[in-house]
């Protein structure tokens, strides 16, 4: 699939040594990296599945970042969500997050957004971004973060984990190169989902947590420079129990446009 963003000119020279191994690496080298340079990604959430993909994309050097999220740190965050610290408690997730990025990556523009997504405020939190990643934890949010993205047209990065389980997928109204839409009313028709129980009542692996945002992360730097295949009409199914991790097909019916 093409890039979903054009590069800059030209990389900083602290961020052309900080990201070398980028340079390098098949399907990304400097072009891409530039094009990372270049993008603006907005994290729904900087918990559990937005810390561990805020960090990652900071430090894979992306060049704006938009943080959605309107709560606090608390102490019980801390056993999953590795953007936060204990002096963070009480502190903004965001605000947080933010220092966090920041720290790993100076050149890296943060935006934060201390608010709750609805679904009157999502097309205007998400303006601008080239894609969206959604971390989380109620399904009325998820349904918002879907139906914006929908309407914008711009891809869904879209990550679940609760307990030992996980699923992680790209949905995308309007893809490019021929492709089939995918979006979130293929894998939960509207009504069907209903919601699901908090990680305070049923509990959440902390490094599943950290498993999950690298692959979410993963797949928006595929997206970005156009390296390999997104994970659009696939859904990777994650049973840390068992070690298993599987690959489903996830088909809309609908033919590209």
């Amino acid at each position: 699939m093409r890039p979903l963003v054009e590069p800059v000119a030209a990389l900083a020279p602290e961020e052309l040594i900080r990201t070398a191994r980028h340079a390098v690496l098949a399907a990304i080298g400097e072009e891409g990296q530039r094009r990372l340079a270049n993008a603006r990604i907005a994290v729904v959430g900087a918990g559990g599945l937005g810390s561990p993909v805020l960090l990652a994309l900071a430090a894979a050097g992306v060049g704006e970042l938009v943080v959605i999220d309107d709560d606090t740190v608390e102490r019980t965050n801390l056993q999953r969500q590795l953007a936060h610290r204990v002096d963070d408690i009480g502190t903004p997730k965001t605000t947080s997050a933010a220092r966090a990025v920041r720290d790993l990556s100076p050149l890296t523009v943060v935006e934060e957004r201390p608010v709750r997504l609805t679904p009157d405020n999502a097309v205007d939190l998400f303006s601008g971004a080239h894609l969206v990643i959604d971390g989380s934890d109620t399904f009325d949010t998820r349904e918002a973060v879907a139906s914006a993205t929908e309407t914008l047209g711009i891809p869904l990065v879209w990550g679940a984990v609760q307990e030992w389980a996980a699923q992680v997928t790209v949905f995308w109204s309007r893809p490019t190169d021929g492709v089939a839409p995918v979006v979130l009313g293929d894998l939960f028709p509207p009504g069907s989902a209903g919601e699901p129980p908090t990680c305070a009542q049923v509990g959440v692996l902390g490094s599943l947590c950290v498993q999950v945002g690298g692959l979410l992360a993963t797949e928006a730097i595929k997206l970005v420079t156009g390296a390999g295949e997104p994970l659009l009409g696939r859904l990777v199914v994650v049973d840390a129990l068992r070690a298993r991790q599987d690959v489903i097909p996830l088909s809309s019916g609908r033919t590209p446009s």
